[in-house]
């Protein structure tokens, strides 16, 4: 199965050396690494190039764009326009430049696509340094394929209909792909250091934007106002979680253009709902 991974980044020098050594010491490497450099002012571009100078099949490539930081939508517009470079692949991955892969990452993400025909996406688990030790980065249930490590088979990643650019994009894809009838799995065994704490990057803009990626999805309010409490409580916010709702019940009124169509809408509330309801049976 060929293996294509594009890697969007923004002034990553802090990261990216030790990520992309990461890539390049698998004992599957893929077939094609695609390095976005979006209008980086620090050394991220000079960091890729000089593997991709020593790895021919690490690709470098620069994006101009605004200097606005727009949550959710830029890194999958740098993403999109990497893929416009992607060769044939049977399996895409978008990952980000702040992580460091396990050695065997790839060669078992590839025995799980070729062991079940239905798998749509797959990653491993995302783990972060706290007081000398790694432990799980709980912001996502452990069942939540993350969107800095995930692969996608190709079948499926064309019929979700790619990535959608805006906050809430590594939630919607998942729930498309279940809606499709494809699986998704989290391999529990392959532990992948994030360098880089996401609650570090946790800003208001970014809780509302949470917040219209809900309505996006066709939340209803009910389920608005648990995501939201979930989410605010792995992170011990209560900002975060006034700000999604505010951010919701904006979208609503504004009667904002939705990630899904009704009958997709349909599917993902009824599925969030036996997820809330096995839980607390």
């Amino acid at each position: 199965m060929r293996i294509s991974i594009i890697i969007p980044a923004h002034n990553e020098e802090k990261y990216l050396a030790s990520c992309l050594s990461s890539f390049v010491a698998q004992t599957l490497q893929p077939d094609e690494l695609i390095v976005v450099d979006d209008n980086s002012t620090d050394n991220t571009y000079k960091i890729a190039l000089e593997f991709a100078q020593k790895q021919d099949w690490i690709k470098v490539f620069q994006r101009k764009s605004s200097n606005e930081h727009i949550p959710g939508k830029k890194v999958v517009d740098t993403f999109n326009f990497g893929l416009q470079h992607v060769s044939d692949y049977d399996l895409l991955g978008k990952f980000d430049a702040d992580i460091i892969l396990p050695k065997n990452y790839f060669e078992m993400m590839r025995n799980h696509f070729q062991s079940n025909w239905k798998l749509g996406m797959c990653s491993g688990l995302l783990y972060i340094e706290k007081e000398g030790n790694w432990v799980y980065e709980n912001i996502a249930d452990k069942s939540h394929v993350r969107g800095p490590i995930k692969l996608y088979h190709k079948a499926c990643f064309k019929k979700i209909g790619g990535l959608r650019p805006a906050t809430g994009w590594d939630t919607v894809d998942t729930l498309l792909a279940k809606y499709h009838d494809f699986e998704t799995l989290t391999d529990a065994t392959l532990q992948v250091k994030h360098l880089r704490h996401l609650g570090q990057d946790y800003k208001t803009k970014n809780y509302f934007a949470k917040g219209e990626a809900l309505y996006k999805m066709r939340y209803d309010i009910v389920l608005a106002k648990l995501a939201a409490l979930k989410m605010a409580w792995s992170i011990k916010s209560l900002r975060m979680y006034v700000q999604m709702i505010f951010g919701y019940l904006n979208a609503f009124f504004k009667n904002t253009t939705r990630f899904v169509t009704k009958e997709e809408g349909r599917f993902i509330r009824k599925l969030r709902w036996k997820g809330i309801l096995n839980k607390i049976s």
